[in-house]
């Protein structure tokens, strides 16, 4: 599963602005690639200039067409692009640490929260005659051949970010923006849960919530009383008897959708926690 900041951040082939906390991409998506999963470490804004995308989470699907832009968090996506139309985007990425400095310079963004509230895993931004200026103004730099300085870039992303917040349509991201502005750690538990599902590396789910991996075993085993790898196999296990009873997927679509490495992984795994195979406990359900 591609890391999608490391893989723009690091190809040549690319036009890009690249800041301490942040990344501009353009990007043109070759007309072979249907639908894929990727991973990104920060979050992302993306605007799509041409064609056609889709964003898939497990609770919603957001159709991207030429003028759409969405605030996507760092985790785990299905993407799925339509072949009959050339995809042309720009890509910013974001990460937390730029995000809080922000809301920190600038006051009069701050909002009084409700802790206990869920955020969706995407956001749709809603724009104006002004954003797409901001956009075109963004795309003719990466254009230019000659090295642009870092602070000018940032300048241009925090126009962006002004852009957005004081559009009272985008209020809901405003209150995910305050969210990471006032939490001085990243929680790992909410992370954890939308993607555990995924077939991650420790090492990737540590840069999910931007620790180093030391910092992130410490942090979960205080947070679960577990290490990771035990939880993930517990919580992928957990999930797949809900989908066992609960759907007609066949046993190897079921590890697949529950992130383990492959279908004899899986039933392993499951006939050491549970006693039986995958198969034997939805018979037995069935029975019973």
């Amino acid at each position: 599963m591609i890391n999608a900041y490391e893989y723009f951040k690091n190809h040549p082939k690319f036009n890009k602005l690249v800041g301490n906390d942040f990344l501009f991409v353009e990007y043109k998506c070759p007309l072979n690639i249907e639908e894929y999963q990727l991973w990104i470490e920060n979050h992302l804004i993306t605007y799509v200039i041409s064609g056609k995308k889709d964003w898939i989470t497990s609770k919603k699907t957001h159709n991207l067409i030429a003028g759409d832009s969405l605030f996507v968090k760092k985790g785990v996506y299905t993407t799925k692009q339509y072949l009959e139309s050339d995809y042309c985007v720009m890509l910013f990425f974001i990460n937390d640490k730029f995000i809080k400095r922000f809301i920190r310079e600038n006051p009069s963004f701050k909002r009084e929260l409700n802790h206990k509230k869920e955020y969706n895993q995407i956001f749709d931004i809603t724009t104006n005659d002004s954003f797409k200026t901001l956009i075109e103004s963004i795309f003719h730099y990466l254009k230019q051949k000659d090295e642009i300085p870092k602070e000018l870039v940032e300048i241009k992303f925090k126009e962006l970010l002004f852009n957005i917040v004081i559009n009272s349509k985008n209020k809901e991201l405003l209150h995910f923006f305050n969210s990471i502005a006032q939490n001085t750690k990243t929680n790992i538990e909410n992370l954890m849960i939308e993607n555990f599902q995924y077939d991650l590396k420790i090492v990737d789910y540590a840069k999910l919530c931007g620790k180093s991996l030391s910092s992130f075993k410490r942090e979960f085993k205080e947070c679960f009383n577990t290490t990771p790898s035990r939880w993930l196999i517990n919580k992928r296990l957990e999930h797949s008897k809900a989908l066992l009873l609960g759907t007609d997927l066949t046993v190897s679509e079921i590890g697949y959708e529950c992130g383990f490495k492959n279908n004899s992984h899986f039933i392993q795994a499951f006939k050491k926690k549970v006693n039986v195979t995958p198969n034997k406990f939805k018979a037995f359900k069935k029975e019973g």
